[in-house]
């Protein structure tokens, strides 16, 4: 049976685990991983509008792995749309990386259900082989955090190096071209890289259930001294 001090470390290397597995499954069905503004081009020439009436020409745009949206300005009022990435738009894009990203953080979120499995073993039973003890959660973290950081940095590639949002932006639209003013990562993208933190943060736990608490020591009451003068008594 476990100490209490390791069974309280390798409980709180469970919760980060979940909270891990958390963080991935909400970024990947959430639509915040990339907002901006775009312009419609083609109604600013239609107009021949200047920099104050720039303005009623820009929309916004948000979207995640799976589907976002749009409101679009060209004159005619806001229109909103909405944006699913399969099973077309994803073969106007750099198919093959996007769906590395998917990949990449499935793989992520399956390790970390294995850390925590292994977290929950250690803290009920003492493992007797060295791969179910802390070397096994340190390399399943690491693993872990390694698909993690993929998944992350592929789309960072797909967003900064490939048009992303260009692209995205500019699905099946056969009147207007949308021009990306900016765009930024957001919160569900800051998940992904949250979860990675995470690993990291259970492996200083496990590291720290390693630490050898000192044992309380436990006075014996002192045994009566009797001496030569009580004798005599």
């Amino acid at each position: 049976m476990p100490s209490l001090w390791k069974r309280i470390t390798f409980s709180v290397a469970s919760a980060l685990c979940i909270g891990s597995v958390v963080l991935l499954v909400v970024a990947l069905s959430t639509e915040r991983w990339v907002t901006g503004r775009i312009l419609c081009k083609t109604g600013v020439e239609i107009v021949n509008a200047s920099n104050p009436e720039l303005d009623q020409f820009i929309g916004s745009i948000y979207y995640g792995l799976f589907q976002g949206g749009k409101t679009k300005r060209c004159g005619l009022g806001d229109r909103r749309s909405k944006i699913y990435i399969f099973p077309k738009l994803v073969r106007t894009l750099n198919g093959g990386l996007h769906m590395m990203v998917i990949l990449f953080l499935l793989v992520a979120v399956g390790f970390a259900l294995v850390s925590l499995s292994f977290c929950i073993y250690n803290a009920r039973k003492v493992p007797y082989q060295s791969i179910k003890g802390h070397k096994g959660l340190y390399l399943w973290n690491f693993i872990a955090a390694l698909f993690g950081a993929l998944g992350v940095l592929c789309f960072l590639a797909a967003v900064r190096h490939h048009s992303l949002t260009e692209r995205v932006a500019n699905f099946r639209e056969n009147l207007f071209v949308l021009i990306v003013l900016d765009d930024s990562l957001d919160w569900s993208f800051w998940l992904g890289v949250g979860s990675i933190a995470t690993h990291f943060a259970v492996c200083g736990v496990v590291a720290m259930s390693r630490i050898k608490l000192p044992k309380p020591e436990i006075k014996k009451p002192e045994e009566p001294t009797v001496s030569a003068v009580d004798l005599l008594y």
